[in-house]
């Protein structure tokens, strides 16, 4: 029981083995930058590939919103 009192007393262990609450909240924002950047690039070979067919998609569905916008459709209906 001798062993355990040393771990239960003692205000000022605590204080140099916990960082002031900026420091902390800065270390913890960096973790799950990392995490979340890893999350998404499980599996996937070439991240950045992958980034340029996003934003290319991205590119021609704004380009199909607005040509729909301003000209009603590039499609026509044809009975008969």
């Amino acid at each position: 029981m001798g062993m355990c009192l040393p771990c239960l007393s003692g205000a000022e262990d605590d204080a140099a083995v916990t960082p002031d609450p900026e420091t902390r909240r800065r270390q913890l924002a960096e973790a799950a930058e990392k995490r979340q950047k890893e999350t998404t690039c499980r599996g996937i070979k070439n991240p950045e590939a992958l980034e340029r067919k996003k934003k290319k998609l991205e590119e021609t569905e704004k380009q199909s919103m607005t040509s729909a916008a301003s000209g009603g459709g590039g499609l026509k209906w044809q009975v008969g």
